[in-house]
């Protein structure tokens, strides 16, 4: 049995990431959950509505473990590294709305998910 290297920092942290990410549906899934958990937030907390603060992990977390355990078929990275994934996380979706998301894997991976893009660059 051999052991698994622990990750140090985030700079290590974040090339794993990406390959963790490599399908666009996964990174489309992961941007709905987060885009929809930061709507929650600041609905929650402008509105005052404990409620839609108790959504905020559901909707963040949901949508990106359905896409790991079926689209990505692995486990994710939060569920060992929490913090980093959160970053990492936050960090994708900035470069998601900037449409850099595609060029990072490619850069990371050697090539992105060959599946065509429509709306929100992957």
């Amino acid at each position: 049995m051999t052991e698994e290297r622990r990750i140090e920092n985030f700079e290590e942290f974040w090339p794993f990431y990406v390959r963790e990410h490599a399908k666009r549906d996964t990174r489309r899934l992961h941007f709905v959950g987060t885009t929809v958990a930061m709507g929650c937030l600041a609905a929650g907390l402008l509105a005052k509505k404990p409620g839609l603060l108790a959504l905020v992990p559901l909707v963040g977390y949901g949508p990106a473990w359905i896409a790991h355990f079926f689209v990505e078929n692995n486990r994710p990275a939060s569920f060992k590294y929490p913090g980093w994934s959160f970053k990492a996380d936050l960090v994708m979706w900035s470069k998601m709305v900037r449409g850099r998301m595609d060029e990072e894997v490619s850069r990371v991976v050697g090539t992105s998910d060959p599946q065509p893009s429509n709306s929100i660059s992957g």
